[in-house]
């Protein structure tokens, strides 16, 4: 999943589509003391260069990565969308997208068999998704840009999967004065005509990502917690152009940013890895846990462990899923990698909190951190052959090296 950035709150503009306190909801409930195993630094195989604008989201499609910006950096706009070569094993910035009209282009996807790179835009002075041939990948070509009354407050986040055969952009629209955030589907099976298919409000007060998986779609919805719906798969009937809700999960510190379904591939157990945002400070500070939630049952959906980093806050994730490894981008403290396999909700009392979630730490989950010695603020992460790319929002691209996976 590759939600942005929403609650950056001491920088309020920091991502206008997302700013949010969770002050309604719950305490975290502090973890129990205990040692923490020591765990190897991974290794840092290569670095691309770009100061210009803070980079942003990342997406990799075979040989090239296409990483997006934000904000404003020194005047310059994050209107642009970068092209690298992953081929060695430092990224190589190779060409740049301007997007027209973009306040900042927070999210990115490549879709390889399709050809398609999809960028969200906030408005400057209308939201957007722009989108691109990549038949030729490391030279993007526009197809054209899809704008409706419904995604002009911005387009925080698109997400594109496929169901039922058919290409679908989930977009997490920005709420404005009194216009409320809302969830769009679009269908772009045929990109140079996109037809608009759902419009929700969602969310309180933003719906900030979706994760789609087997006729499921999973949304973020900050403070009303994570939402299950049947878009295909659910044995309710449910389709893209008329979901119907599962179930919902309010997780503890609420703020809910970002989620991926994992299947263990070994057990075959099932769970969302939820995303907490907190406040925090661009390039200095962040607060947020990863919680897991036990989705065996979309009505009875249940938390059943966590990830914490001290003084550092998660944002977007990768999961390696045959390996049982998920790799969060946290801000300013980097990467972390963390051994997923097997029942995540089984550890020894000691390992429990007060909630009796167990804590992954203390449970020697933990296999691995990278560039937290170094000056960055990781944004996103996304696998790349053998490797993981991750796009520091102060300093561009890192090339980091895989965990090795735990034995369960």
């Amino acid at each position: 999943m590759r939600g942005p950035s929403s609650s950056l709150l001491a920088l309020a503009a920091v991502l206008a589509a997302g700013c949010g306190s969770g002050g309604d909801t719950p305490p975290v409930a502090p973890a129990p003391p205990g040692p923490v195993p020591r765990v190897p630094e991974l290794t840092v195989l290569g670095h691309g260069l770009t100061e210009n604008r803070y980079t942003a989201e990342i997406s990799v499609g075979g040989r090239y990565a296409y990483s997006s910006s934000w904000g404003t950096r020194n005047s310059v706009r994050g209107n642009a969308v970068y092209v690298w070569d992953l081929s060695a094993s430092q990224p190589q910035l190779i060409d740049s997208v301007i997007v027209a009209d973009a306040g900042t282009t927070g999210d990115v996807q490549v879709v390889p068999d399709a050809n398609l790179l999809i960028v969200a835009v906030e408005p400057t002075p209308r939201g957007a998704i722009v989108l691109y041939d990549v038949a030729t990948p490391a030279r993007p070509a526009l197809i054209g840009r899809y704008e409706t009354p419904n995604t002009a407050n911005g387009v925080h986040t698109a997400q594109v999967s496929r169901v039922d055969g058919r290409l679908y952009a989930f977009l997490c629209i920005d709420p404005r004065g009194s216009d409320p955030a809302k969830l769009v589907i679009v269908d772009i099976t045929d990109p140079r005509a996109p037809v608009e298919r759902w419009v929700r409000v969602l969310g309180a007060p933003f719906v900030h990502d979706v994760n789609v998986r087997d006729g499921i779609m999973l949304t973020a919805e900050w403070n009303n917690g994570m939402a299950a719906y049947d878009i295909g798969g659910g044995g309710r009937g449910g389709t893209p152009s008329s979901p119907v809700l599962l179930g919902r999960i309010v997780t503890t510190g609420g703020s809910v940013h970002n989620v991926v379904w994992l299947r263990d591939s070994v057990s075959g157990a099932r769970y969302a890895l939820v995303g907490e945002e907190g406040p925090g400070a661009l390039g200095t500070s962040s607060v947020g846990d990863v919680h897991v939630v036990d989705v065996s049952a979309w009505d009875a959906m249940r938390e059943v462990a966590f990830f914490r980093v001290t003084s550092a806050g998660t944002h977007n994730f990768w999961v390696d899923e045959r390996s049982g490894v998920l790799y969060a981008a946290y801000y300013n403290a980097g990467v972390r990698a963390v051994d997923v396999r097997g029942d995540l909700s089984s550890c020894v009392a000691s390992a429990r909190d007060a909630l009796g979630r167990c804590d992954l730490t203390l449970a020697g989950r933990l296999l691995g951190t990278a560039l937290g010695s170094q000056v960055t603020y990781v944004w996103g992460i996304d696998g790349a052959a053998g490797s993981v790319i991750a796009s520091d929002m102060l300093r561009g691209l890192w090339r980091v090296a895989l965990a090795v996976p735990g034995v369960r």
